[in-house]
């Protein structure tokens, strides 16, 4: 039901000093909109008594036109109350509720004549709000050089936070107070993907995550990316304020706007509980409804790739050891294969197989089509046409064999950051999917974006992600974008583009100084709070000189830590990451991944300390079964998970996917233990996590039987 209320209130004279109070509808926050003496906007946000900001100043820099920093006074203000249920396409809760009080301020600029209207939108665990242009003929065009919003914090509070690189998410986090963020050092210690785009010292990523002193969290991020550069934090370490910076373009320009046009919301988390930031729905919220009206063919599933074993070695994406192949001029029917290539026909069989028998629904191929052996680093125009097969890579064939499987193939376009190559391509290229039976692609950017000057987190690349978006869902076909800027809820409105990478992913832990312990523990208050992350969990051989006596790499988990991700770290789309063979020698571990579901009705996140420790329950689509993921970061914890959530009076069988006894990430990852039990809704299991480990548990309804037979847990 939805309930709205709009109250109009007119002035015909400045008033510089109003001030204007809304509270969230159960009024645990409070926003307050006032002008300055110099008719500056500024707002407050309040948690109870407690100051969350104090005033901050809000407006836009314009090249060639005066700010819309100051000189406003108000014409009016509009408040509305809203409350209402959606459902998902799919998610992490089957129902959601958008429950806000909203307050729009139009705004006049005196010297001007232009108009700008600040609307905010309270929920009762955070605030977002943005900037409205309104169609007016003293505002038409206009180019954003910059935006003066601003958090002015109240003290040095504990952050979670990566560099502010323009190109890429993929670092591990750091965790120090505000007065101590160095991103210029940081960039520089793990920047090992080799970007070079420009990175301030104290310039930071969004979701940008903090916990004060007195016990409050708060996160801030924006939501609704459309049509406008990604959002970064500058920290002033004197006043702890944050100001935003934005992606800039080649010219150094941050956005181009065409009035009627808005900006992105701004959005600000609260809670003195960091488990309910986990639960928050307001960055979906602020974002629009589907597009997509008829969304059956958008399907959630499980799915394993050709891939890994291209980052042990044991593989190649390449066809051929020759560099400086030009595309259209090669005859790849006479160059000499290397005879590591991991896209064969053969080996691709071998993973539908392994689908179809554990019940998987695709195959990821990566390194199918020509283009590989010139691809990275090279920053050319044309590489890749997305259409042309290597020699031993049979479409027709595969085609027919995965149908007959019943197992899905999945597209890889790798389009190493030429975007212009992709675009002029993408046409055919989905043309090619359609005629081969292919509903889902891995798009990927790899390296510096084409056209040359503009990043990958700049308003051309971010038009491009919703182009492609869009062209996709015209065409029925699914989304899974790498090296992309990181999402902000467009998955309510696009739900094919069911989930992007945008971080530092499992990937890391095969060729670099890796993923610390605590890295899944933090990415779920930062990286996911925008949206779905493609972390490609279910790592079993642990150890990586197990291919290689010289490698020096591993994962920096246990194996039951890589089970249990599948519920901390949410996917529609989750892949079975290593290989069929390391799968095969633990088919007892693989069953969980075999039966955790993609798709929830409902979620709850018992217990979560970023940096520490996440315990999430969620409940499978449509059943009655609840799964559990328990994870630890480099400490041993012991953590006790209460079953309160399950209906009462009534037995429940849980199988645990636990560490075992000796187990460590670093020592002994690969020891794991498998026990059950039955419980009920009274019962309080306490769970032993090993260093860097994790467990995973299923929870299902009792038979008659299993209540006689298996123990009760005490």
């Amino acid at each position: 039901m939805r309930a709205q209320l709009i109250i109009a209130i007119l002035f015909c004279v400045s008033l510089s000093g109003y001030s204007q109070v809304l509270t969230s509808p159960q009024k645990k926050l409070t926003l307050q909109f006032q002008l300055t003496e110099k008719g500056e906007p500024t707002y407050q946000l309040s948690i109870g008594n407690k100051k969350v900001t104090e005033p901050s100043l809000m407006g836009l820099e314009l090249k060639e036109q005066p700010a819309l920093t100051e000189g406003f006074t108000i014409a009016r203000i509009d408040t509305t109350s809203v409350n209402e249920k959606w459902n998902p396409v799919w998610g992490e809760v089957k129902e959601i509720v958008n429950n806000y009080r909203e307050l729009a301020a139009h705004l006049q600029q005196t010297t001007t004549g232009r108009n700008m209207i600040i609307r905010f939108r309270l929920f009762d665990d955070g605030l977002g709000f943005r900037y409205e242009f309104p169609a007016q003929s003293k505002l038409t065009y206009f180019t954003v050089t910059g935006e003066r919003t601003q958090y002015q914090l109240t003290g040095n509070h504990k952050s979670f936070w990566i560099p502010g690189d323009y190109d890429t998410n993929e670092y591990p986090y750091t965790t120090s107070v505000l007065s101590e963020v160095d991103a210029l050092t940081e960039s520089k210690k793990y920047n090992e993907i080799g970007t070079q785009s420009p990175i301030g010292k104290n310039v930071v990523q969004t979701p940008f995550m903090m916990n004060s002193a007195d016990g409050l969290y708060i996160n801030i991020h924006e939501a609704a990316l459309l049509n406008y550069p990604a959002m970064y934090l500058k920290v002033n370490q004197e006043n702890f304020s944050l100001s935003t910076e934005l992606a800039p373009d080649a010219f150094g320009n941050k956005a181009y706007l065409q009035t009627p046009c808005n900006t992105p919301w701004r959005t600000v988390l609260v809670s003195y509980k960091a488990a309910d930031l986990l639960m928050s729905k307001t960055i979906l919220n602020l974002n629009e409804p589907s597009v997509i009206k008829e969304t059956s063919w958008i399907k959630p599933q499980k799915f394993v790739g050709i891939w890994w074993g291209m980052h042990m070695g044991t593989a190649t994406w390449n066809y051929a050891d020759q560099g400086n192949i030009i595309l259209k001029n090669t005859d790849w029917s006479k160059l000499k294969p290397n005879g590591k290539h991991g896209a064969t026909t053969q080996n691709t069989k071998r993973f539908i197989d392994f689908a179809a028998t554990h019940g998987l629904d695709g195959v990821l191929v990566e390194g199918w089509n020509v283009g590989w052996e010139d691809w990275a680093g090279n920053w050319k125009e044309e590489v890749f046409d997305f259409v042309t097969p290597y020699p031993d890579f049979n479409v027709n064939e595969l085609q027919a064999y995965a149908k007959e499987k019943g197992v899905k193939l999945i597209m890889h376009h790798e389009t190493s950051s030429s975007v212009t190559n992709y675009e002029r391509r993408i046409d055919q290229a989905i043309r090619f999917m359609k005629d081969h039976g292919y509903d889902a692609v891995k798009t990927g950017y790899v390296g510096r974006i084409i056209p040359r000057g503009e990043f990958h987190d700049g308003q051309w690349m971010v038009n491009h992600f919703t182009r492609v978006a869009e062209k996709f869902a015209t065409n029925k076909i699914m989304m899974d974008a790498h090296e992309s800027v990181r999402p902000t809820g467009q998955h309510r409105t696009y739900p094919n583009w069911m989930a992007s990478e945008a971080a530092r992913g499992n990937e890391f832990n095969a060729w670099s100084s890796g993923n610390p312990p605590e890295h899944e523990t933090i990415l779920p208050f930062t990286r996911l709070m925008g949206g779905p992350m493609d972390y490609t969990p279910g790592i079993f051989q642990i150890k990586l000189d197990y291919y290689n006596t010289g490698n020096k790499y591993q994962v920096h988990t246990t194996l039951a830590k890589q089970l249990a991700l599948y519920v901390t770290m949410y996917s529609p789309l989750q892949m079975a990451a290593d290989l069929p063979e390391n799968y095969e020698k633990h088919l007892d571990a693989f069953q969980f991944i075999k039966d955790v579901p993609v798709d929830w009705d409902d979620t709850k996140v018992l217990e979560a300390e970023p940096g520490d420790y996440i315990v999430t329950a969620r409940k499978e689509k449509g059943k009655q079964a609840w799964f559990i993921g328990a994870i630890t970061d480099e400490d041993k914890r012991d953590v006790p998970v209460s079953f309160s959530f399950l209906e009462p009076n009534k037995t429940y069988v849980v199988t645990i996917y636990g560490d075992a006894p000796d187990a460590h990430w670093e020592t002994n990852p690969m020891a794991y233990a498998i026990q059950n039990y039955t419980v009920t809704s009274k019962t309080i299991l306490k769970l032993k996590l090993a260093a860097g480990g994790g467990a995973a548990l299923v929870v299902k309804p009792a038979t008659a039987e299993q209540s006689k037979k298996i123990k009760r847990y005490k």
